[in-house]
């Protein structure tokens, strides 16, 4: 562990062979002289304002020989005008910090690298986030500077209570991970068990983010799809998860927050439910939870009863298909659910100044014309078409496709063996519902199972009360 030495131009030739400043462009070092006393400067291109820069220089060129301090402690608290200055004389930190943006002063003479923290991040604005809206509420949101997510969280926190610890993770990205809680009201053990988790992750780099980070914190049952964490852009249900003693995390240039521990209650809530009055907002949370039993239900209930139509009641035989099918139906919806996620991908990537002809386009070529050209019946159109639409009722991406790969699942079994193979599917996803573990090691159904009336209650009704404590 190399360390910071009094000689200046031996630290200006170690960190020049391991920056290679001769090669890379954007880092800058710069020889100053400062009191009489030899100095260099280094800094990234790009993190750092002209103005601040041009102030630091400004002040160090009025220090005359004899106010010069004898040691980087007595000048880091007397001769730069700023406010967050630290001290390390370790090469390894120096230069993490330097490569994070921080600008480094080495002084001739000096045992100590003063760092002056003044980068400023290119960042966009706070602006509400397009995913993850609300009819009523704040319009600002996370961005993919940690520090600006932070600030958001402490506007609306101002207790002495909330804690933000910083952690490093990646060998080669070194990547800023910030955990946010409240210290009287967190569970101590789950705590614990995160920080550890967070401080023992052994990985070169977090290559996609708040996801690499995910998979090192919860590696057991993979093959579950529904989500261990809630993510969310918006900085008020942030806070209100922290007031309820969950803990939040947030991965530098991410622009959303990680939340846990999280059960498939929380997954389905939505800042909505809190911002209108009890009654509003219970209807709001009651639709939502019906909708999403629907679209899992919905096309798996249409193959069985298609396959037995004497069960159908005499007044509902309008569900009936008109027409003879040319593809069985099982077939038919498995396609269009292909289709659906080969849409959506295309709209991912489509420009947007071709979004409106295109969305005109498949939607006469998916729409008549495929029902006229007999791949496709009407009544399969339909109801694809409702699953589709009602899918972004759940503004979790995850909870989607996880009820999405468990109603492919319930189609194909419904398909081959009938009503057996929709009891199947359907004890299938109550299994993985019920049976799965959050991170804390609580029942992911909780409060339905185990059962407790008095909470399962307040998480389908919107109570007064609690949309005056709460905001989801």
């Amino acid at each position: 562990m190399e360390k910071v030495k009094n000689q200046l131009n031996d630290n200006i030739q170690y960190l020049n062979e391991i920056l290679k400043v001769q090669i890379n462009f954007d880092l800058v070092y710069r020889v100053l002289n400062i009191g009489g006393k030899e100095a260099c400067l280094y800094f990234i291109d790009g993190f750092l304002k002209d103005e601040t820069m041009m102030k630091l220089l400004l002040s160090f060129a009025g220090i005359k020989d004899a106010d010069m301090p004898a040691d980087a402690h007595e000048m880091s608290k007397k001769k730069i005008p700023y406010g967050e200055v630290d001290l390390k004389d370790n090469f390894d930190d120096i230069i993490k910090d330097i490569l994070s943006g921080v600008p480094a002063l080495f002084i001739d003479g000096y045992d100590k690298c003063i760092l002056i923290d003044c980068r400023t991040y290119p960042a966009r604005s706070v602006s509400e986030p397009e995913k993850d809206k609300a009819l009523r509420g704040s319009k600002d949101g996370f961005v993919e500077t940690i520090v600006f997510n932070t600030a958001l969280l402490r506007r609306r926190i101002r207790s002495s209570s909330l804690r933000m610890e910083m952690y490093c993770v990646g060998q080669s990205s070194k990547t800023d991970v910030a955990v946010c809680y409240v210290e009287d009201r967190v569970d101590q053990k789950l705590l614990k068990k995160v920080v550890d988790r967070i401080a023992n992750i052994r990985i070169d780099a977090l290559t996609v983010n708040q996801e690499s980070l995910a998979e090192c914190l919860f590696q057991g049952k993979w093959y579950n799809p529904f989500p261990k964490f809630k993510y969310t852009e918006r900085p008020d249900t942030a806070t209100a998860q922290l007031l309820e003693g969950n803990i939040v995390i947030f991965v530098d240039n991410s622009p959303s927050a990680m939340i846990l521990p999280t059960s498939v209650f929380d997954i389905i809530d939505e800042a909505d439910d809190y911002y209108f009055p009890p009654v509003t907002g219970t209807y709001l949370r009651l639709s939502r939870f019906v909708i999403t039993v629907l679209t899992y239900l919905l096309t798996p209930t249409f193959v069985l009863l298609m396959a037995n139509e004497t069960w159908i009641p005499e007044s509902f035989q309008f569900i009936m298909m008109e027409e003879e099918s040319n593809i069985p139906v099982v077939i038919q919806f498995l396609i269009l659910e292909l289709a659906i996620d080969g849409l959506k991908l295309a709209a991912v990537n489509t420009p947007s100044m071709l979004t409106t002809p295109l969305s005109v386009m498949a939607g006469i070529v998916l729409g008549q014309f495929s029902v006229d050209s007999g791949w496709f019946n009407a009544e399969v159109m339909l109801y694809m078409s409702f699953v589709a639409i009602a899918n972004y009722t759940q503004a979790n991406y995850e909870m989607g496709y996880a009820l999405k790969f468990l109603r492919i699942i319930t189609l194909v079994l419904t398909g081959i063996l009938g009503i057996y193979g929709y009891v199947a599917g359907i004890l299938l996803a109550l299994v993985s519902i019920l049976f799965n573990k959050t991170i804390s090691g609580d029942s992911y159904g909780y409060p339905l199972f185990p059962f407790n009336a008095r909470k399962l209650a307040r998480r389908l009704f919107r109570t007064r009360a609690e949309g005056a404590r709460n905001v989801h």
